[in-house]
């Protein structure tokens, strides 16, 4: 008689199932495949284009749902057509496992308790990034891949590469993703983050194999390079659109209004003086005129002085639409001051081109320093007098 999967019906309750993409693992496959049959009969794998001996291997199992395509196209293809799959399925979530054998089945039931608790999350399996035979290479990529993280979402996690994950698939609905291979898995994590999917991590056990035993498909010179790219993009949507866009949206509930004067205004763990600077830098980057890095590089540089970043984002919004035109302008007219006779007017006679840009930059980058440098000191200095009095009143109160 034929053993029953342990945690099927939890699988069903949740309409959960389990996604192996692979591609040339036929010296692990069935053994990933047996264990993970022993939870779930819910179980779906990708055949990316195999060229080994795993069409002969999935037979074996035919309780498995099959997606099979030729040539390979890479784990990001792999993964989105898997979840395709499962929503045509009627699935709301899948647990991703490599076909490699490094994840273990025994981890499932944990992966699976996550929905309970974090309804409606994207959650990662956490690795033992020091344990033995653990690549050196593979730990410091974490240690970039985490951080690049943390500057386009604001999360800080402990691994971000693993990719035994729990994705919520109606939560992700129909986003349209642009990576077809290993890159597909920071981008569907940083993308998730922006549309305010909670990520969150939760211990998992790993096994890496001896180096002589290991295979990978990783290819580090195209692989990295196409990382890098992706990771250039995300930067650059983070600070031109999704920053903006969330203080947008921040700015119109009361509620972050209140929220914000409590906890980063009046608490108390840091000085009149150390908050006000944080105020005063924040409008000195949304001022310089950097357009584009203004937000990186006021995070970069809050985080390396340890400011409030918070306040310093906040402050830094100065230039943000609706206020763009107004500061542009501002900054303009500062600049005649550097210019003496050859002070122009913004009039655009000849219409608006490369020339006309040319022709009125110096004197704009000349007035936006200038605007910038005495623009933070004076926000520093009013904020520092309405900080000792507002929060004297609440340490009196």
């Amino acid at each position: 008689m034929t053993r029953q999967p342990t945690h099927n019906e939890h699988f069903e309750r949740h309409r959960a199932a389990v996604l192996i993409p692979t591609y040339n693992n036929a010296g692990t496959l069935a053994g990933v495949l047996s264990d993970a049959l022993e939870y779930t009969h819910h179980v779906i794998v990708v055949n990316d284009g195999a060229t080994d001996e795993t069409p002969a291997i999935l037979q074996q199992f035919p309780s498995l749902q099959l997606v099979s395509y030729s040539p390979n196209r890479g784990k990001g293809i792999a993964l989105r057509r898997g979840f395709a799959y499962a929503m045509e399925q009627g699935y709301d979530y899948v647990i991703t496992m490599d076909a490699d054998g490094q994840h273990f089945a025994t981890d499932l039931p944990s992966m699976l308790q996550q929905i309970d608790e974090h309804p409606g999350a994207l959650i990662i399996g956490a690795r033992n990034l020091h344990q033995e035979n653990m690549p050196g290479k593979s730990t410091s990529a974490n240690k970039v891949s985490n951080f690049w993280f943390n500057v386009t979402t604001g999360l800080k996690g402990p691994d971000t590469q693993s990719g035994y994950r729990l994705y919520p698939l109606r939560r992700m609905g129909s986003m349209h993703y642009f990576c077809t291979k290993y890159e597909f898995e920071i981008e569907v994590l940083v993308r998730s983050a922006w549309k305010g999917i909670k990520v969150d991590w939760t211990p998992v056990k790993v096994y890496y194999p001896p180096p002589e035993e290991r295979v990978s498909h990783f290819r580090p010179v195209p692989d990295v390079t196409r990382i890098t790219i992706l990771n250039i993009i995300l930067v650059l949507t983070t600070f031109l659109y999704i920053k903006p866009r969330d203080f947008i949206r921040f700015l119109l509930k009361k509620e972050n209004w209140k929220k914000m004067w409590k906890e980063e205004v009046l608490k108390s763990d840091e000085s009149n003086m150390r908050k006000a600077i944080a105020i005063g830098f924040g409008v000195f980057m949304g001022i310089i005129p950097i357009w584009g890095f203004q937000l990186l590089v006021a995070i970069l540089v809050s985080i390396k002085l340890k400011l409030n970043k918070a306040l310093v984002l906040l402050s830094a919004h100065i230039s943000t639409p609706p206020l763009t035109p107004f500061v542009l302008f501002a900054s303009f007219l500062t600049g005649r001051i550097w210019m003496g006779q050859t002070a122009k007017d913004l009039i655009f006679k000849n219409g608006f081109n490369f020339d006309t840009i040319k022709d009125n930059m110096l004197q704009y980058v000349f007035g936006a320093i200038t605007l910038a440098v005495l623009g933070g000191l004076l926000v520093w200095a009013v904020s520092w007098g309405m900080l000792s009095i507002f929060r004297k009143e609440r340490k009196n109160g």
